[in-house]
């Protein structure tokens, strides 16, 4: 059964069809690569799956619940989460900061709790620094932990975006070029990285450009183009399908 199931999604911007009936699953447990030419809806698929804007018509449904048109809260809390193609965050703030200020259920987000330092506040605002420094020494950010996110390297900011991803205890997250202008020995490391996050049972979704990495890592690929689902395989076969070549690269035959 797919945790993310998308039925003929479309969202235009002022008379342009940026999305033209969107039709994928994303199955459980797997790392799902989501490629296309630039313009072919994308990151506007992501933006209508998490919530940032609503689908004009179509289905999203995620883990058995139907979320067409949630607010982006409430399909956060629901386990489905996104990352941008630009490192977000609070640049003044540390690395700890930054992963504390997106942990899930925090009692002292309430003025009478937060005044009064219950004990159940107390308890979760232990539970939340200890899985900041678990996730910030799992992405190898252990040693920055209490640097601004300002200090960081384009790379360590990209990681940052995944651990914040990861503190909002997600069952999905939705990866936009987390490897985009990275260097390739990093590159490395977050590709590692998002496996491992992988056999701990979180599900991914992720946009990328570098054919190697959507060839390394990707169980299954989705090609998209001019809004819509082109086709979808494993790397190899939509590598060699004439259609995805004349739409992706002009027909010039991709190198696994």
């Amino acid at each position: 059964m797919a945790l993310l199931e998308v039925r003929d999604v479309t969202r235009q911007f002022y008379g342009v069809h940026a999305l033209n009936g969107v039709t994928l699953d994303v199955t459980p447990g797997a790392i799902t690569g989501l490629i296309g030419p630039n313009g072919a809806g994308k990151t506007t698929l992501f933006n209508c799956l998490s919530g940032v804007v609503p689908p004009n018509t179509g289905r999203i449904v995620f883990d058995g619940q139907d979320i067409t048109g949630w607010r982006a809260d409430r399909i956060t809390r629901a386990g489905l989460v996104r990352t941008f193609q630009i490192a977000r965050g609070c640049p003044r703030l540390t690395v700890r900061e930054n992963l504390l200020l997106y942990g899930a259920a925090q009692p002292g987000e309430g003025v009478f709790t937060a005044l009064l330092r219950t004990r159940r506040m107390l308890a979760r605002e232990s539970e939340l620094m200890a899985r900041a420094e678990a996730i910030a020494t799992r992405l190898r950010l252990g040693a920055v932990i209490d640097n601004p996110a300002a200090a960081l390297s384009g790379g360590q900011k990209k990681l940052l975006e995944i651990g914040r991803a990861l503190m909002t205890e997600p069952k999905l997250i939705l990866l936009d070029e987390p490897l985009a202008g990275v260097n390739p020995t990093l590159c490395r490391e977050i590709g590692e990285r998002l496996q491992e996050i992988v056999a701990d049972g979180i599900t991914l979704l992720l946009i990328e450009h570098q054919m190697d990495m959507i060839a390394r890592l990707c169980d299954h690929v989705i090609v998209m183009a001019e809004g819509r689902r082109l086709t979808e395989g494993t790397f190899d076969e939509v590598a060699a399908d004439v259609t995805v070549q004349d739409a992706y690269m002009g027909g010039a035959r991709w190198a696994s």
